[in-house]
């Protein structure tokens, strides 16, 4: 077995140990296998991407998961990949370009130059991300690594379009979109975000036509519109305007064309908000669009798909900026005695989530999809409702089977004896088969799912999927196919051009997407992937593309596979900073993970995330945790070489442990091994991954480095042993029977509790695996080879428990112990007796006391010296505390200087004393009672107990002293 180096270097073994993990394709999945499946798709990140803390969050908690299945027997597939990131992509090359001179407009290169030079951008920078999961540990089946643009996954993609277009759920038309000034293209509502925007209500007046003198105010943030404005609308139950309805009034802009458009009648119109009229704009407003449609009402678009101001708009106004504009059109207002005012007013504004710029409301022809397999995805995923066992109406009372079945919509057998157990049972088997974790998350989805508007998918950009529908140029044919359509006149002239001629646009990012956990395995072909990894396990992902993706990815199950893409999503909260804010480059609040990992190591790194990620919740991320996370590194690796200081004085590694010999100490640590392994194993079951953490965190560093490590130096004796002629194994355990039973104990600890951490820790552990020998004498692929494949730990069965003494009362038996020593320091803490200080104790045992316990008591308590006196008469004044074993005395001779000690407890007094007095003189003065909230008396209260208690405990310290 290799040395334990004195010192823990994660670099060295993290690249180590990826290697060989690589190099023996200890990640890659057998479709062939007869193992149980585990199977997850990572997300794909876009091909631009970096590694970010949110990045390693997600793919920490997906390692976690494919590396448990592992241990748990599974055949586990964790497929990776990227997205071509359509926009995203084509905005990065484009930029390059034109920062290299090489085009200033994509014109200048053209559609199929342009892609090359992307599709070479694409080789040399592009999935970054994917090298970069390898220095955080990410076990992922590399060799089946996909791409959304390779050509397999391109056929998918315009097989999918095309069955949709013939079963008539895609269409084209011109409708309202959002639409992107910078990328030039159209965009869908979920990537549009909302933003509190600082900007002005501008009031201005219109006049009647058919009554001069009569003038209307309207109030807008957007007056740069005002020359496309068709009509006025109002309330016809708002009695200020109901009869001018049918008039018209005189349109301000542009001066050139000073229209007279109709006042409206619109019931959606709120009467008490601004001034009750409001200006329609279809060609710019969704709102609008939809009045404009019932009321057929022209549509003028005045500003270009650039969001520059175009000839419509008036001469005053083309060319300039839309923003631009907005300033001129109120100096034009105010100039013709038409402003009346402006008001700061803030509002959300849309802005395109790539180009972080704010989108502009665009009529436009695109391709739309009515979503598929709605009804399936909807009843597919379990409500929160039906997570819980019981159901309660607000008197407390708990809701009849009948109740609860009308409230999820359900159908149950009218009988009056119907089961509540049942009933719920009925449902999750056959209603609710996919949980989501927060379930929370399930009613957002239900709600999306329940106000569907069609999805925009074209684009109009040229990276990515082209759409598979060619227009005959002579007949206006349309025809839909995976590859283009021929003529007659193609056999007979190879030369002449085809008069079919593609559509321009590509799809949304998200359409080829939302394919993705079965295109990766290979459909439409019945591969051995498919037939084996799908439906795959779990699918961890944020909760902002809940609509994006996850909702979509599950009609498209349905619809092409005929069930659930996945059973488990778990949600993960966003990564914020120790301000709450969100973390982000512009606020320069975003660590750089590969930097953290160069200074503390990959295990640190991913063991300090998890700790501080509760169920769903958003994370505070603090460096700290990380370091925390590294000292951890560090305890284990120093607990390890602890053992291994053992090894060359005959110790063998796991040898087997005699019941007989236990001692309460280890009985105790294995009945918190056992309490241990229950927690984590249910806590992973539950998708806790935080709490798995921190039970693991509790009882290595805590109860078994803390607590039995050190009791354990009771047995171990000093290394090495006590002779000057080397010993077998065989001959320590005869001649140290205690010796060698406690290192038996301590290795079946440390096997253990490297599994458990393996899915956490795996770099660390590996290492630890093969130094400390478990490797040895086990099978290849049962931990021979690799921890990664070592059997999970179970919880010990009854007989275990019965044959090695692990009861109540053992555990009863050491805790006595560990709270006597805990008696032992707070003495020494009150009298600051610092704890690496040896001093001598004396107990005055109540019963009988084992010297080996003694001994233990001696060696946690860092005593000098542990007297055992049932007799012990201790001189007046000495400090003492009654614990399970008995009174624990600590003599103060030596230790301290008496009469420092009486000055310091009497000023300590006199100072306590002020603060009561003060406290009490408030309490008394009836005013005070009088004015403040009941909770800050209350708060008063509670000090003036809780000096009063300190008092008390100083004087009775003092008394001691005198």
């Amino acid at each position: 077995m290799p040395e334990i180096p004195k010192t823990y270097e994660p670099q060295a073994i993290e690249e180590k140990w990826y290697a060989e993990w690589l190099e023996k394709g200890f990640f890659t999945a057998n479709p062939h296998s007869t193992k149980e499946p585990y199977s997850i798709v990572i997300p794909p990140p876009n091909v631009t991407g970096v590694l970010t803390l949110g990045h390693v969050l997600n793919n920490t908690i997906q390692d976690i998961l494919a590396r448990r299945a592992r241990m748990l027997g599974r055949e586990v597939l964790w497929l990776p990949g990227t997205d071509h990131a359509g926009i995203a992509t084509q905005n990065v090359v484009e930029k390059s370009l034109r920062k290299a001179g090489t085009m200033k407009h994509r014109d200048d290169l053209g559609r199929e130059k342009l892609v090359e030079k992307i599709w070479e951008w694409k080789e040399e920078y592009g999935g970054k991300i994917l090298k970069q999961l390898r220095a955080l540990g990410a076990s992922c089946d590399w060799s089946r690594t996909r791409f959304t643009m390779d050509p397999e996954y391109s056929v998918c993609v315009q097989r999918v379009f095309v069955d949709l277009y013939k079963k008539g759920l895609i269409y084209r038309g011109k409708r309202m979109v959002n639409w992107c000034p910078v990328a030039l293209t159209a965009l869908s509502d979920e990537e549009v975000i909302m933003k509190p925007t600082n900007g002005f209500l501008t009031y201005f007046k219109v006049e009647v036509v058919e009554s001069p003198g009569t003038f209307l105010t309207i109030a807008t943030t957007r007056p740069e519109t005002i020359p496309g404005d068709t009509a006025i609308a109002v309330n016809p139950n708002d009695p200020r305007y109901a009869h001018l309805i049918g008039k018209h009034v005189r349109r301000p802009l542009p001066l050139e064309n000073q229209a007279a458009i109709p006042i409206v009648a619109e019931e959606s119109i709120d009467i008490a908000f601004g001034t009750g009229v409001l200006k329609v704009t279809p060609a710019h407003d969704k709102a609008d669009f939809e009045i404009g449609q019932r009321h057929q009402l022209e549509s003028i678009e005045v500003i270009d798909p650039r969001g520059v101001m175009d000839a419509l708009a008036g001469g005053d106004l083309e060319g300039l900026d839309r923003f631009e504009a907005r300033k001129k059109v109120v100096e034009m207002l105010g100039e013709m005695g038409s402003l009346e005012k402006e008001d700061p007013y803030q509002n959300n504004v849309g802005y395109s989530e790539r180009a972080d710029v704010v989108v502009e409301p665009r009529l436009s022809e695109q391709w739309f999809l009515k979503y598929p397999s709605v009804e399936q995805a909807r009843r597919c995923v379990e409500q929160p409702e039906i997570r819980q066992t019981e159901e309660r109406v607000p008197d407390g009372k708990p809701l009849g089977a009948h109740s609860l079945a009308g409230k999820l919509g359900l159908q149950p057998a009218p009988s009056t004896q119907v089961s509540l157990t049942d009933l719920l049972s009925n449902v999750n088997e056959k209603e609710c088969k996919m949980h989501f974790y927060p379930v929370r998350w399930a009613k957002v989805y239900d709600h999306w799912l329940g106000g569907l508007q069609d999805w925009c998918i074209s684009r109009q950009l040229w990276w990515g999927h082209r759409i598979p529908v060619w227009y005959h140029q002579e007949t206006g044919e349309v025809y839909c196919g995976l590859e283009a359509p021929g003529d007659g006149s193609d056999a007979v002239n190879k030369s002449q051009e085809s008069p079919w001629k593609q559509d321009p646009d590509v799809l949304d990012t998200w359409f080829s997407s939302w394919l993705w956990p079965f295109a990766t395995m290979g459909w439409p072909e019945k591969t051995p992937e498919l037939a084996k990894f799908y439906p795959t396990t779990d699918l961890v992902t944020g909760p902002d593309i809940i609509f994006f993706w996850v909702a979509r990815m599950i009609m498209a199950g349905y619809e092409w596979m005929g069930e659930m893409p996945f059973k488990n999503v778990y949600f993960t909260g966003i990564i914020r900073d120790k301000q709450g804010r969100k973390m982000s480059k512009s606020l320069g609040n975003s660590p750089d993970p590969l930097d953290i990992i160069a200074q503390y190591g990959a295990d640190a790194l991913r063991f300090g995330v998890m700790r501080s990620a509760p169920l769903g919740a958003d994370i505070l991320f603090d460096e700290k945790n990380v370091e925390l996370g590294r000292n951890f590194c560090t305890k284990l690796w120093n607990a390890a070489r602890f053992r291994q200081m053992y090894e060359g004085a005959g110790s063998e590694i796991e040898g087997e442990i005699n019941p007989t010999l236990l001692t309460s100490d280890d009985r105790w640590i294995l009945l918190r091994l056992d309490v241990a392994i229950r927690e984590v194993s249910t806590a992973l079951d539950e998708y806790r991954f935080s709490d798995a953490a921190n039970a693991l965190y509790r009882f290595f560093w805590s109860e078994y480095c803390d607590w039995y490590l050190e009791a354990s130096k009771a047995a171990l004796g000093r290394v090495p042993l006590p002779t000057e002629v080397p010993m077998s194994a065989a001959e320590v355990a005869a001649a140290y029977p205690l010796r060698a039973n406690t290192l038996a104990v301590i290795d079946f600890i440390l096997a253990h509790t490297l599994r458990l951490f393996h899915p956490f820790l795996p770099f660390i552990t590996e290492e630890l695996w093969e130094s400390l020998g478990f490797r040895d004498d086990l099978p290849a692929r049962q931990g021979g080879d690799t921890i990664m494949f070592a059997h999970w730990p179970k919880p010990f069965e009854e007989d275990f428990k019965q044959h090695y003494g692990l009861t109540s009362e053992a555990e009863k038996a050491a805790n006595a112990k560990y709270d006597t020593v805990l008696a032992g320091r707070n003495l020494r803490s009150t009298y600051n007796i610092p704890s690496n200080k040896r001093v001598r104790f004396v107990l005055q045992p109540t019963g009988d006391l084992l010297p080996h316990d003694a001994e233990v008591l001696k060696i946690l308590l860092n005593a000098e010296a542990l007297d055992i006196a049932a007799d012990y008469a201790a001189p007046q004044g000495t400090p003492t505390n009654l614990t399970p074993l008995g009174h624990l005395y600590l003599p103060l001779e030596g230790l301290i200087d008496l009469d420092a000690e009486r000055e310091r407890l009497s000023k300590e007094i006199a100072k306590v004393t002020d603060e009561l007095a003060k406290v009490r003189a408030k309490l008394a003065n009836p005013g005070f009672a009088e004015k403040v909230p009941a909770a800050v008396f209350d708060e008063h209260r509670q000090r003036e107990r809780n000096w009063q208690e300190k008092l008390g405990q100083l004087q009775k310290l003092l008394a001691n002293l005198s």
